[in-house]
């Protein structure tokens, strides 16, 4: 499954999801895990509807399964949610690998049934 964080350097989970500069795409799964790339969202500049932002944000990770950042607010979570992306939020500065990790122990032992419903589209 391919999980997005919301990430000024790659290292932690430290950026709120409007704001951010990159998200760190990693593929998961129950027994491996590795960072397959970087993903620069479209920045708003002056004139572009929050619509329009928000948009364009969400398709840059439509092909990602959770995003994880520090805040998210409901209209852009929505917007994820539309492209069957699950918004999580961090509990603080996260260290990526070990939310990575946690999720692999998730996978590993009886995911819950949204969790398995994602990995079955991936």
């Amino acid at each position: 499954m391919r999980v997005a964080f919301a990430s000024a350097q790659g290292t932690h989970i430290d950026q709120h999801y409007g704001k951010a500069k990159s998200f760190f795409v990693w593929e998961v799964g129950p027994h491996d895990a590795a960072c397959v790339g970087r993903i620069v969202p479209p920045q708003s500049k002056e004139g572009d509807s929050l619509e329009d932002v928000l948009a364009a944000r969400a398709d840059s990770v439509a092909d990602c399964n959770i995003l994880y950042s520090l805040q998210i607010a409901g209209p852009a979570a929505a917007k994820l949610v539309n492209r069957r992306v699950h918004p999580m939020k961090a509990i603080g500065v996260t260290p990526i690998a070990e939310t990575v990790a946690r999720l692999q122990g998730v996978l590993r032992n009886h995911p819950p049934p949204w969790l398995r419903k994602l990995t079955d589209r991936s």
